[in-house]
């Protein structure tokens, strides 16, 4: 009863997490697209983060939604996409459905 109550937190929090990240990422680069517009001078650095953080969003997005959250391999998978991109709400939210779906295997 219990591994079923976490797994299903595991998937909304990795999902919900996800959504966030490419939400957020998608806004940064925006404002980013925006800032470099309207600068005169030396050229904005090109955004690495915010990419890196769309994509990583991207493959939680595709972890929770094929609900392979509660399986080790991915709920590991998870913890470490939470831990790269450790920057905001969505990114804790992973890493915690990450930390459920692993605990949700073992208890």
């Amino acid at each position: 009863m219990a591994s079923s109550l976490l797994g299903r937190l595991a998937y909304i929090l990795a999902l919900i997490g996800g959504i966030l990240m490419v939400l957020f990422r998608l806004l940064g680069l925006a404002g980013f697209a925006i800032v470099s517009m309207m600068s005169f001078g030396m050229p904005r650095l090109f955004p690495g983060y915010e990419i890196l953080g769309l994509i990583l969003g991207i493959v939680a997005i595709v972890i929770a939604a094929t609900k392979r959250a509660t399986q080790p391999l991915w709920a590991v998978v998870l913890i470490v996409i939470g831990i790269i991109a450790l920057q905001g709400f969505g990114a804790l939210l992973v890493l915690l459905g990450g930390i459920f779906g692993l605990a949700s295997k073992y208890l």
